[in-house]
């Protein structure tokens, strides 16, 4: 497989999934224009149909589809390539990738028209533009200050948000936009900075090294923030082609399959089980050894040259794959459920609306004073949810609190084994000497730390567990109220009308169902502008970024080490009273432990009350604005329901309404909007075609 042929292959359906987004969001934009000049007709004739919602959502559709990309995120500890590995993905040495400095900033690359870097600063400081031999003069730093910083839990920029690289490169021009993060090994602070953006990329990119094959530090990322969390991730093992170098004899060819065969079982026994996808194993599809210096130095001296034998090809094809046949298919799969739900909604305003054209304003009055009680039964539909919804969340957020409570209490049982994987390594003097001591304090507080967040991770990562299970019960529990909700909106038509309207051949649940339900059932996610990350069901509310980073938020790391940095002093002088630094050092290691429990479980109890309330607090949040935006929508239904019928009585209260011109001008307005549907049904079908 040739790299031309792939990378051809890639950017042509990039392109194409780009040229549908762009036609369908023109398709939104169109139905936004049509709905929103029909409601202005409508006015003046008789009366508008209620469709506000409708034009907002289109609107937003049309919006977020113009500028959805695919956003891909670098992770991997530091100096195993991943900046080498963009620029040979990119095709130009854009990245600091040199021997010594190091990336020391989170940076966005994306589409520009012209070569730019825009750094942005934390605390409203004004963003500072610069070339891009500046950016790598600025912002990178030698391996020995990153280790001195790490081991002081210092940041290269603490002043610094983030970096954005605009480049006119085709890769990006077709919508992908990449995110390279600083190594995972960086102080913690910068290892949530970096996996806060998780929850916003399509997929991960975890860049490992053949020569370090699974360190301590990239099995405890992805143990505790990978491992459970519906995660799309794709490993690129770099610099596969130094297992040959490191031979005695690297024209032994037996040896080297022998090494190759040894290394990639290693890999394997230790990636296996995040390339689990619903029960199969897709390893293949997400393991790919290259080697990205090779790469980069071919693309450098020729643009198109073949990059066989460097990985790059099988892994742009799983890629590919990805993107273009999975996740932008269902992408386009929202937008046509949005597009349908939209046109349904008109044309049943439009079939309500026909029949009482005729009549006096007596008759239309008695028509609409005969559904109040529907109506009535829509507002206690709507109230039924609310309750459930906040049954749900005052359960949720005191067990997850709750379970916070228990877990932290509970670390002491534990900290004994689960610390001594963490502890840095006691050498003889460590508490004799003052700068020995100061030294070893810096390094147990970042060893601490490290515990602490993986720790928290861990619980979270339960908590995420709860709250799904809660969402998908209120999602089921919105198809029911949805179902309920449907049945009397029909009784409402046919007592307005006298007639029954029979869904079409072609209707799909989701498009009849009311799309307030759809929304709260998790099936449309484009009038939200949720277009990356793992959302509820795939859809329009992301509790997840609503909850993104809570543990950090809400400071209960801070808190912890805060308290870490009260009991340190004890420590210290209890170690040195037992005279530690003279200690065998595996007793030393002990003795040491040993004293941090002491002290840790003096405040434990301190730390979980003090957490507790603002854990419920940010749990009961994420189901409040769910349970607003649920509401939201139905009273928009429902008042958009009476407001159809007002204006119609209002109209005919003022003047004659003259049924042939309205009749057509209706008529008209549903066949547009059909065709818009139908163009984007159109557009999603030519896509599985061509990208399948």
């Amino acid at each position: 497989m040739s790299y031309n042929m792939e990378t051809k292959s890639f950017l042509t359906n990039l392109e194409r999934v780009a040229e549908v987004r762009a036609d369908v969001a023109n398709a939104f934009s169109r139905i936004a224009d049509i709905l929103k000049q029909a409601e202005t007709a409508g006015a003046k004739k008789s009366g508008q149909l209620g469709l506000d919602r409708e034009i907002e959502d289109t609107q937003k559709a049309s919006h977020n589809l113009r500028h959805g990309v695919f956003r891909l995120l670098v992770l991997g500890d530091m100096k195993r390539g991943k900046s080498t590995f963009l620029n040979a993905l990119i095709g130009e040495n854009i990245l600091p990738s040199d021997v010594n400095p190091c990336t020391a900033l989170l940076t966005v690359l994306r589409y520009g028209p012209e070569k730019k870097v825009t750094v942005y600063f934390k605390d409203g400081k004004s963003p500072q533009e610069l070339d891009f031999k500046s950016f790598k003069q600025n912002y990178t730093i030698p391996p020995s200050e990153a280790k001195q910083l790490e081991q002081n839990q210092q940041q290269a920029f603490p002043d610094v948000d983030y970096a954005v690289l605009e480049y006119p490169l085709s890769l990006l021009q077709k919508g992908v936009e990449i995110v390279d993060s600083p190594g995972l090994n960086d102080t913690e602070s910068r290892n949530e900075l970096s996996l806060g953006y998780i929850n916003n990329c399509h997929a991960i990119l975890f860049v490992m090294r053949a020569s370090q094959p699974c360190t301590l530090g990239e099995r405890r990322y992805l143990e505790n923030y990978i491992k459970g969390r519906g995660l799309s991730v794709f490993f690129l093992i770099n610099a596969w082609d130094q297992v040959r170098e490191s031979l005695i004899d690297p024209d032994d060819e037996e040896e080297l399959q022998d090494s190759e065969t040894r290394l990639r079982q290693v890999f394997k026994a230790n990636l296996a089980e995040y390339c689990v996808v619903d029960g199969h194993d897709i390893y293949e599809e997400r393991v790919f050894e290259i080697s990205a210096i090779q790469a980069l130095r071919r693309r450098i001296k020729d643009a198109i040259a073949s990059l066989e034998g460097t990985g790059f090809p099988n892994f742009l094809g799983a890629l590919n794959a990805f993107l273009t046949q999975e996740r932008a298919v269902s992408e386009l799969r929202q937008a046509r459920t949005l597009a349908r739900q939209t046109s349904t909604r008109v044309r049943e305003a439009i079939e309500r609306r026909i029949p009482l054209l005729d009549g006096d304003v007596k008759e239309l009055k008695q028509r609409i004073s005969s559904v109040e009680p529907e109506f009535k039964a829509l507002t206690n539909i709507r109230d039924r949810f609310k309750d459930e919804i906040k049954q749900v969340r005052d359960s949720k957020a005191r067990a997850i609190a709750d379970s916070f409570r228990t877990y932290v209490l509970n670390l002491d049982k534990t900290f004994e084994s689960d610390f001594l994987t963490y502890q840095p390594d006691i050498k003889f003097g460590d508490f004799i000497d003052k700068g020995k001591r100061e030294n070893f304090e810096a390094r147990f507080r970042q060893a601490f730390e490290q515990y602490i967040n993986d720790k928290l991770s861990a619980w979270s990562l339960t908590a995420e567990q709860e709250m799904n299970g809660a969402f998908i019960q209120l999602a089921k529990s919105a198809s029911q109220y949805g179902a309920d909700y449907t049945k009397v909106t029909t009784k409402i038509t046919e007592k307005l009308t006298g007639q029954r309207i029979h869904p079409g051949s072609n209707t799909l649940p989701e498009d009849s169902s009311p799309a307030w339900a759809n929304w709260a059932m998790g099936l449309v996610s484009l009038a939200t502008g949720n277009l990356a990350g793992a959302a509820l069901m795939g859809a329009g509310f992301d509790w997840k970024n609503i909850l993104l980073n809570m543990v950090a938020v809400i400071g209960i790391s801070a808190a912890v080490s805060t308290v870490f940095g009260i009991i340190l002093g004890p420590i210290t002088l209890a170690m040195v009273g037992l005279g530690v630094g003279l200690f065998q050092a595996d007793r030393a290691r002990l003795e040491v432990v040993k004293v941090t429990k002491k002290e840790l479980v003096k405040y434990l109890p301190q730390v979980a009350d003090q957490q507790w309330q603002p854990i419920h607090d940010a749990v009961k949040e994420c189901f409040d604005a769910y349970d607003r935006e649920v509401t939201q929508r139905i009273d928009d239904d429902i008042k958009s329901r009476q407001a159809e019928l007002d204006n119609l009585l209002g109209q005919k209260e003022s003047h004659e309404i003259n049924r042939v011109s309205e009749l057509e001008r209706l008529r008209k307005l549903e066949a547009d909007i059909s065709l818009e549907a139908r163009n984007i049904e159109t557009e999603y079908q030519d896509l599985l075609m061509a990208v399948g």
